[in-house]
């Protein structure tokens, strides 16, 4: 159980996640609420927010994403990790340049298989992403590793812990309506970005992209969830757009300094800005 385990080891994400929130996490820290009793996160991705949250204030949880293979794998660390550390040292075992490429190419069946797959491509690819082409398979490359952290057994086994009394579940990030109505509600929104570029759209996190209409959509959601008094919380690009949504809507906006580190040419990485929305 997490109560049992040392205080001073937070839990962190197990996968590497394009746009995760691990580093920009002591800039949100003067804006999380402190006063809720439940914890929503429909964009779950690498859950750096959640597994930061939980060590501090430990909550009932739903967490869900629209991408399958994530959510499978979530609750496999959750409810069979030890089945799964096992094929992770495997794949550790047997990890070179062609195996990785055999993996990729060839999808595995049971849920605890498809579990140690992900997290194996994910240790291993290019820069963490999860990308996938129009009919939905893995695409990309072997990253440049001399000695990837395939099984991290550490980090797994606390992330276990850390999951232990969430409810993991696919859905559509609406599906938070479902639950989120009161005042001790808090909902973390973490969607794909706005692009600010024609390149911006550098992972596709399912087969269909998050157009501007679904950007509204959410908009419209993070509205209705504030009427109900829930707390909300939601990045974003820093962008006219963006920020012309949520000032309609009444939300603060907040300016948040970044670290591009996606792009393959590292002359094009540096600071960016992103935006922080909160409700409250």
């Amino acid at each position: 159980m997490l109560s049992q385990l040392p205080k001073q080891i937070c839990p962190r994400p197990f996968l590497k996640w394009a746009g995760g929130k691990s580093k920009l996490i002591p800039q949100y820290v003067p804006f999380f609420p402190t006063n809720y009793k439940n914890y929503y996160e429909p964009f779950l991705g690498g859950g750096a927010v959640f597994f930061y949250l939980q060590y501090l204030q430990p909550t009932p949880a739903i967490l869900t994403d629209i991408n399958a293979e994530l959510i499978t794998t979530y609750r496999c660390v959750q409810e069979k990790v030890d089945d799964l550390i096992i094929l992770l040292k495997e794949h550790q075992r047997q990890h070179n340049r062609d195996y990785y490429y055999n993996i990729r190419a060839n999808p595995v069946h049971s849920e605890l298989e498809q579990a140690a797959r992900l997290i194996y491509l994910n240790r291993t690819c290019f820069n963490g992403l999860y990308r996938v082409n129009s009919q939905g398979k893995f695409n990309v490359p072997l990253g440049r590793y001399d000695n990837p952290k395939i099984c991290q057994e550490d980090l797994l086994r606390l992330a276990s812990a850390t999951l232990v009394k969430s409810e993991i579940k696919q859905a559509d990030f609406a599906d938070v309506l479902n639950y989120a109505t009161t005042t001790e509600d808090f909902v973390f929104f973490d969607p794909p970005y706005y692009p600010i570029s024609n390149t911006s759209y550098f992972t596709a996190y399912s087969r269909n992209s998050f157009t501007e209409k679904d950007q509204k959509r959410l908009r419209d959601i993070c509205a209705e969830l504030a009427t109900r008094g829930v707390k909300v919380m939601v990045c974003n690009s820093d962008c006219e757009f963006i920020k012309q949504i949520y000032i309609e809507i009444g939300f603060n906006i907040h300016r948040i300094e970044a670290a591009r580190s996606i792009n393959s040419n590292t002359k094009k990485r540096g600071i960016i800005y992103e935006l922080l929305i909160t409700s409250y």
